[in-house]
Parts: structure tokens; sequence; C-alpha cells
């Protein structure tokens, strides 16, 4: 990759440029949340309700009662589980009163009540797991292998399976942007939060949502970098 036919200098890959916008979209987009929940962090919400007192509270309202739910460690390490009816509230949310460990634990309280409904993109997206998680093992193994072997195929089934792996990422954007949705209507209602606490959880939560848009949109360029490098080797064979 480096210097071949170049006798003056070196080559430089110019798929990389794709790596780089990707890295920093990424970047941005995690800074953006980390700054903007640490900003909300330290505003106590009014009902002083902690994240699992809040969650608690959001789904006894919504008639779940088969949801466990349990301190986790680590900072935004959050999530529900449908498998095992299980939410985690990370240290920063479960025993705090802050708005925005308020607004991430009604976020979370969101997929417990899409599991609940049936809401189609979820059972999807979960469906999706074995296989996404199979895809980003061995995509680029495979792709890897079959490009210093010379096989084909094994190029093609690599880049089929970060397909896979890209595909998981979008279903996952409705996904969260609903349970985003729901967990502001479900504070306002619930009265939780009240005023510029309730447009705290928007922005909270939209920030949130764009480091899920930047992880699929990196997924994307990676994805067309494979491709640009690897996907014509069949016509030139």
């Amino acid at each position: 990759m480096y210097g071949y036919g170049y006798p003056y200098g070196f080559y430089v890959d110019p798929t990389y440029v794709l790596l780089i916008i990707g890295m920093v979209l990424a970047l941005a987009a995690s800074g953006k949340m980390k700054s903007t929940f640490a900003r909300y962090q330290q505003v106590r919400s009014h009902s002083g309700l902690t994240g699992a007192q809040t969650a608690q509270r959001i789904l006894n309202a919504a008639g779940i009662y088969d949801v466990t739910i349990v301190p986790i460690s680590g900072s935004l390490t959050d999530h529900y589980d449908p498998r095992t009816k299980r939410l985690a509230l990370s240290q920063d949310v479960y025993g705090r009163t802050s708005v925005a460990a308020v607004c991430v634990a009604a976020h979370e309280c969101g997929h417990a009540i899409q599991d609940n409904v049936g809401y189609a993109p979820l059972r999807l997206r979960s469906a999706f797991v074995p296989i996404a998680n199979l895809g980003s093992k061995i995509s680029l193994p495979l792709i890897i292998l079959g490009f210093f072997i010379g096989l084909t195929p094994f190029i093609e089934i690599g880049i089929w399976m970060f397909v896979l792996a890209v595909l998981f990422q979008i279903i996952t954007l409705p996904v969260e942007f609903n349970a985003s949705s729901r967990a502001v209507q479900l504070v306002d209602s619930l009265g939780i939060l009240r005023g510029d606490e309730v447009d705290g959880t928007r922005k909270v939560l939209g920030a949130a949502a764009l480091t899920y848009v930047a992880a699929a949109a990196a997924s994307i360029l990676q994805l067309a970098r494979l491709i640009i490098l690897f996907g014509g080797r069949r016509r030139n064979d």
C-alpha cells in the first residue's frame, strides 16, 4: 500500500479520508453527549426523584411489573435487556436526582415500554443482535484473510458480514429516537420534570441520539471504504 509505484514518495490511500470523517463525527457526537450530560447532571430535578425511583414510577404508570431495575458500574452504560427484563442504570443515574439522571432513566424505560407493547423495530433489532455481533467479529478477518491468500469469495463474504453490522446500526436509529420521544412525554405527563427541565431532557436525549447517528454514519463510511478497496477484485481477477 505504501510506496508501490511511487519511487519519489509514499502513496497515501485516499479512502483513509472516509475513516477520518467517521472518526471526527463519532468524536464530535461523543463530546457533545458528554458535555450536555455533565451540564444537566449538575441540575437537580424539582421532584427529587432518583433515576431508579423515576424508572420505577414510569414502569408502574405503564403497568409494567416484571422489569427489574438494577445498578451497573460505569458511566453512560445504561441499557434495557428485553431478554432478561432487566433495566440497568449506571452509577451516574441510579441514585442521582439530577435532570440528566432522570431523563436517562426515562429513556431506558422507553425501551421497556417498547418491549411491552411489541414495538416492531425493537423486536427486529433484538433478532439482529447475534447476527450483527457475528458480522462485526469476523468480517474484517475474512476480508484480510481473503486478500492475503487471494480468495475473492472470502472477501465478498466478509463485506456482506460487515453489511449486517451496518444494518444493525441503521435499525437502532428508530428504536432510540422512539425511546427518547417516549421519555420526554413520560417525564412531562407524569410531572416528574417540568418547564426548563423538560427542555433539558430534550437536549440530553438529542445529544445522545447524535451518537447513534454518528455511529451509523461511521459504519456506512467504513463499508464504503471496504467496497472501494476490495469490491472490484472479482472484475480484476
